[in-house]
């Protein structure tokens, strides 16, 4: 389908402001007449990507989204999604996140990847992607939805830059020698329970797959990945609902363990 390019304007100002004053709206698909096109949401999410550079922000990586075949089969795609990180989304481990941030957060436990050289050579192989990797870091990602109750497609979780919210990663670097990254554990607990496992084979069979995927069609956008990007390559277990007060952390085995406590201001 053509791109209506006012429609597109229409969902990222609703998405923009459900944001700005942390109140959910309706999913963006009805406006946009499509719940399948990923080219429109994708178009909804460059605008309030061009805007949030324009107001100062720092573009501090990538996120991938729906590495899950069974999401994938719910939501009706046959591949991930993407959507941008930026410096102020960004906590180390052991930090507290302000629950005034979020409107409706859920936790992940992921391995985060950060890059060592530019990857703008696609189509990309395995060898060359893990050549590109300087190190991994254990990580939760917050993500979190403008869409109201959760109710998306893959057209509203792209447009809604591809449901980003906050993430936290580990301050000890591992290089990919030092652990087996698709067999790396992973547990999440939240106020000392165990909520989600998973382990790294759960993330496309492989997070480096999740990045190479991530690499090759960057590249098609015109927007390589660049040393020092950070890549949130997908959650390993099931997402968790998290509310002010909540602690959790994540234990990746010899890739280390990642806190954050949700903090009331």
């Amino acid at each position: 389908m053509s791109i209506d390019r006012e429609l597109v304007e229409r969902a990222a100002d609703l998405i923009w402001e459900a944001d700005r004053t942390r109140t959910p709206i309706a999913p963006v698909r009805e406006l946009l007449g499509t719940s399948t096109d990923l080219d429109v949401g994708y178009a909804v999410q460059q605008v309030n990507y061009e805007r949030s550079l324009a107001a100062g922000r720092r573009v501090s990586g990538r996120k991938i989204g729906v590495t899950s075949k069974a999401v994938q089969q719910q939501i009706g795609v046959d591949q991930p999604d993407f959507g941008t990180l930026y410096t102020d989304t960004e906590f180390g481990d052991g930090v507290d996140i302000p629950a005034s941030r979020m409107i409706q957060p859920r936790a992940e436990g992921e391995v985060a990847l950060v890059i060592g050289r530019e990857l703008d050579s696609a189509p990309h192989g395995f060898v060359e992607v893990v050549r590109a990797v300087e190190f991994a870091l254990p990580s939760i990602e917050v993500v979190d939805s403008r869409i109201e109750n959760w109710q998306i497609s893959i057209v509203d979780t792209i447009a809604d830059n591809a449901s980003c919210g906050m993430y936290v990663v580990g301050s000890r670097p591992v290089p990919l020698s030092a652990f087996d990254i698709r067999t790396v554990p992973m547990s999440m607990s939240v106020n000392g329970t165990e909520v989600s496992t998973g382990v790294g084979s759960a993330c496309l069979g492989n997070p480096i797959h999740s990045a190479r995927w991530l690499a090759d069609v960057l590249c098609q956008r015109g927007i390589p990945l660049q040393p020092g990007d950070v890549l949130m390559t997908g959650a390993l277990g099931p997402m968790q609902s998290i509310s002010t007060g909540d602690e959790v952390t994540v234990d990746f085995g010899a890739l280390g363990t990642v806190a954050t406590r949700i903090a009331d201001e």
